[in-house]
């Protein structure tokens, strides 16, 4: 943690109570998940120096306020713009410092009195990294950096992935049985994994801006790849990726005709490379690979995937397609977390490049 201080006051909360306050802002951002992009999900949370909170806002569209703008204004529709100088604003991403869609959020900061604002994580645009850190301090605003930093990074990972790379970061996603099968018998049906991972599977895909599968899935499920319920309201369906190597797709698959045909895009016989650097050209931050299988084992093996979830359904024996049919491909997971999704065990982590 590292602390800017104008004039070397001593700070009015204790590092547990600012991690606190970095939580309350964490909870804001991820409401903004899947909504943002190409910009990343930011939350914030005004706090004043006995810990009552003032306001709250979240970055929930492009073009549109960010959330500094909106826990001011929503302060000051509470409050009135008195209440909240000499405060203090949580944020999970420095400040913007920079005219865009909309103004610098350094510069309402600034205009609103706010006397301290404390940083989850640094702006990763090179161009931007540290500027607003710069302009508050010498606009006699007193930062505080690195809070919870780490959560804040994972808050950001997408936007950070794309800014690094100019390619969406990869989530692979597939459900599997005990000993590794991707499909069942057919008289034991299609799904594999209970309602309730189903289930979690939705709120995986809301947070992504595509979701991609192979050929051979089109061909062979015939999925719709939409979000349904309560999991659509507030947001446009994610973009849907078909890669497949051969043309023989059926022209009456539900992806090319449904009412979301028109967010349903083919790359036919491109290196996946390729494909992952268009996506992110057109703004794409992140992608849910549903695919096991071929499509999943070229990915890890070309060190493409950041991050897998594994449904693993309480069955032993399954069908004939294994979640990792090429041999010889391995990866190494870290931050490993292992959950019960209803009667299935969810394995997530991300993957060692």
């Amino acid at each position: 943690m590292r602390t800017l201080l104008n004039r070397q006051e001593k700070l009015p909360f204790s590092e547990k109570d600012q991690e606190h306050f970095m939580q309350l802002a964490l909870l804001e951002g991820r409401k903004g998940l899947g909504l943002t992009s190409p910009n990343p999900p930011v939350g914030a949370v005004i706090v004043d120096n006995d810990g009552t909170i003032l306001g709250r806002g979240f970055h929930s569209k492009a073009g549109t306020a960010h959330a500094e703008v909106k826990a001011i204004n929503d302060a000051y529709e509470k409050l009135g713009p008195d209440r909240i100088r000499g405060a203090n604003i949580f944020v999970t991403l420095e400040p913007c410092s920079t005219q865009g869609k909309t103004p610098p959020c350094c510069d309402a900061i600034i205009r609103s009195g706010i006397r301290r604002v404390f940083v989850g994580a640094i702006d990763p645009n090179p161009a931007h990294a540290g500027a607003a850190v710069s302009i508050l301090n010498e606009a006699g605003v007193d930062v505080v950096t690195g809070i919870l930093e780490d959560d804040a990074e994972y808050l950001i990972r997408f936007f950070r992935r794309r800014m690094e790379t100019g390619r969406p970061y990869i989530i692979a996603k597939t459900a599997m049985t005990l000993d590794g099968r991707t499909t069942l018998p057919p008289e034991r049906g299609q799904w594999i994994s209970s309602l309730e991972s189903r289930d979690d599977v939705q709120h995986l895909r809301r947070q992504c801006d595509a979701i991609m599968v192979g050929g051979e899935t089109v061909r062979t499920d015939d999925p719709m790849l939409t979000l349904r319920g309560k999991y659509a309201e507030g947001r446009e369906q994610p973009e849907r990726i078909v890669v497949t190597a051969v043309k023989n797709l059926p022209l009456s698959a539900k992806l090319f005709n449904d009412a979301h045909a028109d967010r349903t895009h083919v790359y036919h016989g491109q290196p996946l490379e390729r494909v992952l650097d268009d996506l992110g050209k057109r703004g794409i931050c992140s992608v849910l690979m549903e695919s096991g299988g071929s499509l999943f084992s070229h990915a890890i093996g070309r060190k493409l995937i950041d991050e897998v979830v594994f449904y693993m359904a309480p069955i032993i024996g399954g069908g004939s397609n294994t979640v990792m049919p090429i041999n010889g491909i391995m990866a190494d997971i870290e931050d490993l977390n292992v959950e019960m999704i209803g009667p299935d065990i969810r394995v997530t982590g991300r993957i060692v490049k």
